[in-house]
């Protein structure tokens, strides 16, 4: 059992992808190729300049939970912020077998620290599906930014951005034979062990490519899609409520297919200790 003011592998791993998922912060002095997923990096001897702008809740990580982190989540919890260490630290997440995120992968993050990310206006299904990806699985702040499609390519020159979801040589965030581009991050970003990813990439997959027979729910959410596409001229704010689309169908995914709907009344699943 974790001890006080630590969390334990399993329970981190079934808040990431949530959006109850606390910030998490990687204060190792090295620098690892890989981070757990959302892990932003932080230098523990600057905690007085970072620490007021992490939110309210942070889970800390260093190698294995004993040196830099206790002290980093102390001075956090003085601050107001429910701060904890992972329990084991890096090397417990590694040990589970759990997804790491390659950072050579990444596009090279702004001033701010955000990765910025470009694709075509007017988003059906993989150009929403994929920032809710990245903002769940990893970067809570990433930037989108919606271009007419001829100028996808030259934003993303001249701001520093990955371009995606675009029919285009160069570009590789996108559709690969039978995959929609959403399938091609969760492969490319090691995110397959989130369970719940699978199936939902079938969903968006039959939703995205003409083929709503391919799942039973590719049909619905083709047509939520299309729905909320007429509902918001604005690309961004048709973004925010697609968050919350996507956040119900990975739940379902995750914990909820096996169950039916009847008349009893089921209370949400409660994450384990």
């Amino acid at each position: 059992m974790p001890s006080l003011n630590t969390i334990a592998v399993n329970k981190l791993a079934r808040l990431v992808g949530t959006p109850q998922c606390p910030a998490i912060i990687d204060v190792r002095p090295d620098d690892p190729p890989e981070l757990i997923p959302t892990a932003v990096r932080r230098a523990a001897d600057n905690v007085e300049h970072w620490g007021g702008s992490i939110g309210s809740a942070a889970v800390i990580i260093d190698d294995r939970g004993t040196s830099l982190a206790p002290g980093v989540a102390a001075w956090l919890r003085s601050e107001g912020v429910a701060a904890e260490t992972l329990d084991g630290g890096a090397a417990a997440w590694s040990a589970a077998g759990l997804p790491l995120l390659p950072l050579a992968k990444l596009p090279r993050p702004d001033a701010q620290g955000r990765t910025v990310w470009v694709t075509r206006a007017r988003p059906k299904v993989d150009r929403i599906a994929c920032p809710w990806l990245i903002r769940r699985f990893v970067d809570p702040h990433a930037r989108f930014l919606f271009a007419p499609p001829g100028d996808v390519l030259t934003v993303a020159t001249a701001l520093g951005a990955a371009p995606f979801d675009v029919a285009h040589e160069d570009v590789f965030w996108s559709h690969r034979g039978a995959q929609c581009t959403f399938d091609v991050m969760i492969d490319e970003l090691g995110l397959g062990g989130f369970a719940g990813l699978d199936p939902l990439a079938a969903i968006v997959r039959g939703a995205d490519t003409g083929q709503p027979d391919l799942v039973p729910e590719a049909a619905g959410l083709l047509a939520v899609s299309l729905g909320l596409s007429r509902l918001y001229a604005d690309d961004l704010a048709q973004l925010d409520a697609g968050m919350l689309i996507y956040d119900a169908l990975y739940r379902w995914c995750r914990d909820a297919r096996s169950e039916t709907h009847d008349w009893t009344s089921h209370q949400p699943r409660q994450l384990p200790a």
